[in-house]
């Protein structure tokens, strides 16, 4: 990666799009990922093409880009082609170069034909017939998917086991056809010439579409340790054909800029995931590496603030040396990252990165906020709820944010059922763009006859309420080991929602919590760090137990085993309060219980009483608890709400 290290005016970005080329001495020449391969390989991928070309094909159209990195490190599904969609009674050809790696000690490392509807790769209703590789081995999983019958492949090159010899005779131009023609039958064929692999199905393929009336199929192909240079085609994909004329880039825009960058952090771990996507001219588009592009931030990366990271990029579509673009986006340089799940990149795939696991007991409802920050790739690239068993072994739902979801016992078709939303979730553009620092508040509830409620509220940036409830899912087997996490997919989740001034100089009852209720016979439980100015043992959370309203007050409790309400005062508390733990040795409690992870649950009790439990992990790996059991203060059960307000401390709710 290369940068500008000294801050200059604006001229000099401005006198970038008139020097010559030669500015960029440093850039080479590449194919669509930048990277070329060696002229030995090439010239072995060119050697086999030429002597094994199967027949030419009429009617087809350039189509001329690259699947994978050329230097074979593209994993299983990490790289795919542009999606061909296949009418009824219509035929398919493509024409390709295969790239196999030489030292290729595996038979399937190669490519798949990948059988979709038509829907795009992670939407809602995508569904997927199945894939078919070009090696074949029978015992192996050369074909899969529940559409899919391997009893009809025929190839002339079978496998018996993955590691045989023989890859490298898969390599070269290959011919792929996918007929629709016939009425009863679907067929697939790959060959090179010396290798043929037919896919014969004497019965039509099943409609998955959600719309009964569209009967249309997607094709696209995915590498594996290989890579290929697709070049023809007689159905237009989505995205258009690929000219193999050179093009000049138009426009750019950048991908995988942090939200936030800590102080002190240096430019080039700031920015280690960045990319561009630059467009070229025909509509083509490719995604650049951070280590082609020249990056500045303006005014600086040093100070707090607001700022920009300014890109210039400078080849044409082949490579070439040209005049640039440029492009640029805001990021925040802070002086304190919250506690955070995923990279702030929004760059962490799914099932990234984890938050750890709460239990919620029974009749227990655990409530959670946290700000969401998205990529904006798709609906799905937000946060996600996980519902399992202790030890992860029993998974009892997995829940998207965009009314999506799957788990034991019950399926994605099934979600309609499960899944109440509200809002304008029907807008997915609008709901994607305002989930971008929205603000979420989940409730899991645990209803202790193997049943749990999850719903969600979503603060959107437009200003909009989403709401999204998944009520009764029966799937809980165990409602002593249920706990939940979240995880992320292209998004970040930061716990970043304070209570009173973060340098502790609020006062008491000088900033309030949002209130919950507590229903009869329910526990509602809330987690937060509580930090403190350490200046009296008063310093720390306090909780407040009162009517919806307010007018009536059931209780105010300190951290300190203190508190006072109506129809019992302090003098009382000794009666109420039953700690354990350290707290007798004030002075090492207090010190503690900065940065003390402190968890409360109140429990409504159903007659007019409710138990209040503290736990308070402090700094020092202590466990201090302070129970409040049956607090007769309740005059109307059915109005039992709780807050937390501070004095000389703030809370950060996780």
């Amino acid at each position: 990666m290369r940068y500008i290290n000294k801050i200059g005016q604006w001229a000099v970005f401005a006198a970038l799009f008139t020097m010559h080329c030669t500015l960029f001495t440093s850039c080479e020449g590449g194919d669509l990922y930048s990277v070329n391969a060696p002229d030995w390989i090439s010239g072995k991928a060119d050697s086999i093409a030429n002597s094994k070309i199967p027949e030419e094909l009429e009617g087809m159209m350039e189509d001329v880009y690259t699947i994978g990195a050329t230097d074979f490190t593209t994993g299983w599904w990490a790289a795919f082609s542009k999606y061909y969609q296949i009418p009824d009674g219509k035929v398919w050809n493509a024409v390709f170069n295969l790239n196999i790696n030489p030292s290729a000690t595996n038979t399937y490392k190669n490519f798949a034909m990948i059988l979709c509807n038509d829907e795009d790769r992670g939407a809602a209703n995508y569904k997927e017939y199945g894939a078919i590789r070009f090696d074949n081995q029978p015992s192996g999983n050369s074909e899969w998917g529940d559409y899919i019958d391997r009893g009809s492949v025929e190839s002339t090159l079978t496998f018996d086991t993955d590691t045989d010899d023989g890859v490298d005779k898969l390599g070269g131009k290959v011919i792929l056809t996918i007929d629709r023609s016939a009425p009863d039958m679907f067929i697939v064929k790959m060959t090179n010439g010396v290798v043929t692999k037919t896919y014969t199905q004497k019965t039509p393929l099943a409609n998955l579409n959600a719309d009964g009336a569209n009967t249309t199929i997607r094709a696209f192909l995915v590498p594996e340790g290989s890579f290929i240079n697709f070049l023809q085609t007689n159905i237009t994909p989505i995205g258009g054909c690929t000219s193999a004329e050179d093009k000049f880039p138009l426009s750019m825009t950048l991908n995988g800029v942090p939200r936030k960058v800590l102080q002190g952090t240096e430019m080039e771990e700031a920015f280690a995931n960045l990319s561009a996507t630059v467009e070229f001219e025909q509509g083509v588009t490719k995604t650049v590496p951070a280590s082609d592009l020249i990056l500045q931030t303006v005014p600086d990366m040093y100070t707090l603030g607001t700022k920009s990271i300014v890109a210039v990029y400078g080849k044409s579509y082949k490579g070439e040396n040209c005049s640039p673009v440029i492009a640029s986006a805001q990021f925040e340089v802070v002086d304190k990252m919250y506690t955070s799940i995923g990279a702030t990149d929004n760059s962490t795939g799914f099932w990234g990165a984890h938050s750890e696991a709460v239990k919620v007991g029974r009749n227990e409802t655990v409530v959670t906020t946290f700000t969401n920050y998205t990529s904006g790739q798709g609906n799905w690239n937000n946060f996600v709820i996980v519902l399992a068993s202790e030890d992860g072994s029993t998974e009892y739902g997995v829940l998207r944010a965009d009314n999506w979801g799957w788990g034991t016992g019950w399926v994605g078709e099934e979600l309609a059922s499960k899944c109440t939303p509200s809002g304008g979730q029907a807008d997915w553009a609008s709901w994607l763009a305002a989930m971008d620092g929205a603000k979420v508040t989940t409730y899991i509830t645990n209803n202790g006859n193997g049943t749990a409620d999850v719903r969600t509220v979503m603060q959107g940036t437009d200003g909009q309420t989403y709401t999204q409830d998944y009520i009764g899912l029966n799937t809980v087997t165990n409602p002593d080991d249920f706990y939940f996490h979240f995880t992320v997919d292209g998004c970040h989740l930061e716990f970043d929602d304070v209570l009173g001034a973060e340098d502790n100089s609020t006062g008491f009852w000088g900033a309030h919590s949002e209130a919950f209720q507590v229903p009869v016979g329910m526990t509602l439980t809330r987690r937060f760090k509580n930090f403190t100015s350490g200046g009296g043992n008063w310093n720390n959370f306090v909780i407040v137990l009162a009517s919806q309203d307010g007018a009536t007050e059931y209780g105010v409790l300190r951290a300190d085993n203190w508190g006072w309400g109506t129809g019992w005062g302090g003098e009382e508390l000794a009666s109420k309060c039953t700690p354990s733990g350290g707290q007798s040795d004030w002075g090492a409690w207090l010190a503690a219980m900065d940065e003390a992870t402190v968890t409360v649950s109140v429990t409504n009790n159903g007659n007019g009483t409710a138990d209040v439990r503290c736990v308070m992990v402090g700094n020092d790996g202590q466990t201090y608890t302070q129970n409040y059991i049956d607090l007769n203060t309740i005059t109307n059960p059915n109005d039992l709400y709780f807050h937390f307000t501070v004095d000389g401390c703030h809370l950060i709710f996780e």
